[in-house]
């Protein structure tokens, strides 16, 4: 035997973002103030229509095994919401799977397109586990690396760079986690038009969809002309209604794509938990009014951090149009990689933030810090930034004398492998 473990595995790295969160917990368990930027999880709770609606399951002993597409009420709502908001018409009984987390969705949608050696291109900036999960079933991800000073924009130029008769799957993210860019109707229009020329499957990432600001708006790639019959669309209650811990996704698609997932849901989980969907149900149905409530929040805070952020020496960071993220360029602040810069953060000020290169090429230069945190901890972790950055080149205005007690001195390794 040569090797205890599958070799798939030896391309796989921890997840940086997984990583930065062990930190900050093993951290405050030895009694550091730390301020956690690095995550992407809601601070409000679950609307409570929605607690008591899953809680009122419980009470009426709805524990057992649900269909493994989902119950047929919260098909049939996803289905009208689908249509509604997105543009998608599907059936509810055959064109979608409910799903424990959308995490699981996008999984399970590519382990039913991707054989051994098919390539799925990835824009990046992307998520950490875009890559991992194509490389965990043996396909080849491809990254599709956009330029900040362009504003990150998919171009059809770009896309043509990396495709090749080996590739299969498109795997897109609109709103973009980590840069917050919103995908336009041009560069859906450009998608459309080069999926569609190059006989394409697309997975669409829609798990911020909610979470959109000013003039931008969410446009559903499975809504385009010739695009419904090649994309799976992949969302979820996490990031729009504060359930993150509750694990509950859902996918659309055409049938015969959707089918085969289906065989992947039924091998592996079997079904989303019971109660949790009734949860699913209220939320879909119930009032929306804590939902626009949460991304006006959203908006406020966006609008401090990228102020405050644009404040500090060497640091740029835009506007993102949409989800809960900013991507500020560090490269002015002196450090050889955000990694670094990371750990020095984490080291001096006692913030968290993501490195830009664990969102794979694109990335590196900048940082990914969340804004799903209360205005306080944002106002602080800007301050302390500052102070930090003041203490390093000292001509700063707003230098404060003396570093803060020390911490355990961190490395980039701290931040796992990214």
């Amino acid at each position: 035997m040569t090797s205890r473990t599958a070799a798939r595995f030896s391309g796989i790295r921890r997840s940086a973002t997984f990583a930065v969160l062990e930190r900050v917990h093993a951290l405050r368990a030895e009694g550091v103030d730390v301020l956690d930027l690095g995550g992407g999880e809601p601070d409000f709770d679950t609307p409570g229509h929605v607690v008591e609606a899953a809680t009122r399951a419980l009470d009426e002993g709805r524990t057992h095994y649900a269909p493994s597409r989902g119950l047929p009420e919260l098909l049939a709502a996803v289905a009208e919401k689908l249509e509604r908001d997105n543009g998608i018409v599907v059936r509810p009984d055959r064109d979608i799977i409910v799903t424990p987390s959308a995490k699981h969705a996008l999984f399970i949608s590519l382990l039913a397109l991707l054989d051994p050696g098919d390539e799925v291109l990835v824009p990046t900036p992307s998520w950490v586990s875009y890559a991992s999960m194509a490389r965990l079933v043996g396909a080849v991800p491809v990254s599709v690396p956009l330029d900040a000073a362009d504003g990150f924009r998919l171009t059809r130029e770009v896309l043509e760079r990396y495709v090749t008769p080996r590739t299969k799957v498109l795997l897109l993210n609109t709103p973009n986690n980590p840069t917050g860019r919103v995908l336009s109707p041009e560069e859906a229009r450009t998608v459309s038009a080069f999926v569609r020329d190059h006989d394409l499957l697309v997975v669409a990432d829609e798990i911020y969809e909610k979470i959109v600001y000013g003039g931008a708006r969410h446009l559903s790639l499975a809504s385009l002309p010739g695009c419904a019959d090649r994309t799976l669309t992949v969302n979820g209650f996490s990031k729009a209604h504060a359930m993150t811990g509750w694990r509950l996704g859902y996918l659309c698609g055409p049938t015969d794509l959707v089918g085969e997932v289906l065989k992947a849901q039924q091998h592996s989980v079997g079904c989303a938990g019971t109660f949790v969907q009734y949860g699913g149900l209220a939320a879909l149905t119930g009032p929306q009014d804590e939902v626009a409530a949460m991304t006006r929040e959203y908006a406020a805070r966006r609008e401090l951090v990228v102020s405050g952020l644009n404040r500090l020496p060497g640091v740029r960071c835009a506007l993102p149009e949409g989800s809960f993220y900013v991507f500020p360029d560090i490269r002015g602040t002196g450090f050889a990689t955000s990694a670094e810069f990371a750990a020095w953060l984490l080291d001096e000020a006692r913030v968290a933030v993501t490195p830009g290169s664990a969102f794979g090429p694109g990335g590196e230069g900048h940082v990914r810090l969340s804004f799903a945190t209360s205005r306080a901890v944002i106002d602080e972790a800007v301050h302390r930034t500052g102070d930090a950055l003041a203490r390093r080149s000292p001509g700063f205005a707003g230098a404060v004398p003396g570093p803060p007690e020390p911490a355990a001195r961190l490395t980039p390794q701290c931040f796992g492998e990214i």
